[in-house]
């Protein structure tokens, strides 16, 4: 029961981001483009040209929707992480590796509470954890997944992983491979999301399989008819 509550929390942050997102972005009078704007923008509390670190005009009348999802997301992502221990294998390193995810949700709390042109140290320090340590996790979780878990889906998790601590690092850089600052920005961070969403769903309508005492289900022993 515990960790179907934290499958529905993980599943719940990530479709109610992306819900606000779009209305959020939606009522940007100048359009709002997932190339050239950071994720932040949208819950920037001013209207200003932004120069760092590509100059744009950031407007977003929406900015405390944007800023509650944040929390939001931010909230459920540490739900979840907490409650799905059937998900993992046990160990020191299992342990670590959730709360690395788990500074995801830390810092999209902070990313919520301290937007990008009202407390930037803050939301930096959010941006890190989420896009740093938190790939860290997700890079490690390929290999920390129960062995129930089926092997293309650690493998997924892996690359997901490797996709974006790369992708942050040429974000960092200034190196967006023709995606824009905001297209590189989301590689390096909506990986984490969709593997929260992909496991959430599996772990919420996958069934459980019922074993027969004593009887492994692979090792069943068909009986000869008896009497002719």
């Amino acid at each position: 029961m515990k960790a179907r509550i934290g499958y529905s929390a993980w599943v719940a942050g990530v479709v109610q981001f992306f819900a606000v997102h779009w209305f959020v972005e939606s009522a940007w009078a100048r359009p709002y483009s997932w190339a050239r704007n950071n994720i932040s923008d949208l819950g920037n509390a001013h209207c200003a040209l932004q120069s760092d670190p590509e100059p744009r005009y950031v407007c977003s009348p929406e900015h405390a929707a944007m800023n509650a999802s944040f929390i939001a997301l931010g909230t459920l992502l540490v739900v979840g992480t907490v409650l799905t221990g059937a998900l993992w294998r046990r160990g020191s390193t299992s342990a670590v590796t959730r709360c690395l995810l788990a500074g995801a949700g830390v810092g999209f709390v902070l990313a919520g509470l301290a937007p990008a042109d009202v407390h930037e140290n803050q939301h930096v320090l959010g941006a890190l954890l989420i896009m740093g340590t938190a790939n860290i996790g997700l890079f490690l979780a390929g290999t920390r997944l129960a062995e129930d878990v089926p092997v293309p889906l650690r493998r997924l998790t892996t690359l997901l992983g490797i996709t974006a601590l790369t992708a942050f690092g040429l974000f960092l850089s200034g190196h967006y491979l023709g995606l824009g600052m905001g297209g590189m920005e989301r590689v390096a961070a909506f990986p984490l999301l969709a593997w929260a969403l992909v496991v959430g769903g599996r772990g919420l309508f996958r069934r459980k399989t019922r074993r027969t005492p004593g009887t492994a289900p692979e090792m069943r022993i068909a009986r000869a008819p008896q009497g002719q």
